[in-house]
């Protein structure tokens, strides 16, 4: 079964097997974030409206619980920044009233200033703000902001947020190499998490083709940094190069996926975070050992399981 709104489950190293929910369109952000790896900002907008129709966004839902597959959480992300839809509410208590999953919320913390946002986010379980720079002047040259994006309400909805929220916040700080990775700019930054207290610190970096170009830090780099931000600081990023290992526990990631619908090789770019030309060449791999087959729906070419059928 194919969704227009829904994505996964896929693998998150942050969040187990997650089922993807897609609340605004290709690029609807209030940043233009210079590392995105979804790309360029196409409307940055601080307006808060029914991006997509929420009631089809439910019957997604309902058909996919209807087949059993299993995940561990619910998470609004993808395309863009998930508190611009206006209906996120009321969608987090309906899922709320007929899901077991745990739901997860990825913002960039734009609108936590808002107090209908932060009422709106109260019943999620899990919520992963992020805030990348520790001074105005960094925060505008790394995350493009909207004109109407004050840095200082960002931080004071942050630190309101966390004070409010009954559940846990995962804050994620994305470094990049040479723009927000100054001692004196990791300082800064340090001292306002240490003021909005999140359960954790996860820090990051470019792991893939930034959409206004960024370097990595690379992992030495980054557990380097983890005494800065303290005790409840960890390493998300991935190895920016893939060992054995982790090309092997790819190629599983693809047939895990396709096991539970049919995807193309975009498909699974997109949801995996990795490279299409990565993920071609494992596809080519899994085909010629039998593992997976092609089936044409259109101009289009999908993957499944020989077993799916």
């Amino acid at each position: 079964m194919r969704f227009k709104y829904l994505f996964g489950p896929v693998p998150s190293r942050r969040l187990g097997l997650s089922l993807g929910v897609d609340l605004v369109p290709y690029k609807v952000c209030s940043y233009d974030c210079i590392y995105c790896e979804v790309g360029a900002t196409t409307l940055k907008t601080l307006e808060r409206k029914e991006y997509v129709p929420l009631e089809e966004v439910k019957r997604e839902l309902e058909a996919f619980r209807s087949l059993g597959i299993e995940a561990d959480f619910i998470t609004f992300s993808g395309f863009g920044e998930p508190t611009l839809h206006s209906g996120l509410g009321e969608l987090i208590q309906w899922i709320r009233e007929r899901f077991d999953q745990p739901i997860a919320v990825l913002t960039n913390g734009s609108l936590l200033g808002d107090p209908q946002v932060r009422r709106e986010l109260m019943g999620a379980h899990v919520v992963l703000p992020s805030l990348d720079a520790g001074t105005p002047e960094v925060f505008r040259l790394v995350n493009r902001p909207h004109p109407g994006v004050s840095f200082h309400d960002l931080v004071d909805g942050l630190k309101a947020f966390t004070r409010e929220f009954p559940g846990e916040v995962w804050l994620e700080v994305l470094l990049v190499k040479g723009v927000n990775d100054h001692p004196r700019d990791l300082e800064a930054l340090a001292r306002l998490v240490e003021e909005i207290n999140p359960t954790r610190v996860q820090l990051n970096t470019v792991v893939r083709p930034p959409a206004h170009g960024g370097a990595p830090l690379s992992p030495r780099e980054l557990e380097e940094l983890l005494p800065i931000f303290g005790a409840r600081a960890e390493v998300i990023a991935p190895p920016s190069r893939r060992n054995a290992k982790e090309r092997e526990g790819l190629r599983e990631a693809i047939v895990e996926t396709v096991a539970r619908r049919p995807c193309s090789k975009e498909d699974l770019a997109r949801v995996l975070g990795v490279n299409a030309l990565e993920v071609a060449k494992c596809l080519g791999e899994l085909v010629g050992e039998g593992r997976l087959e092609t089936v044409r729906h259109g101009h289009q070419i999908f993957y499944r399981t020989r077993l799916s059928r």
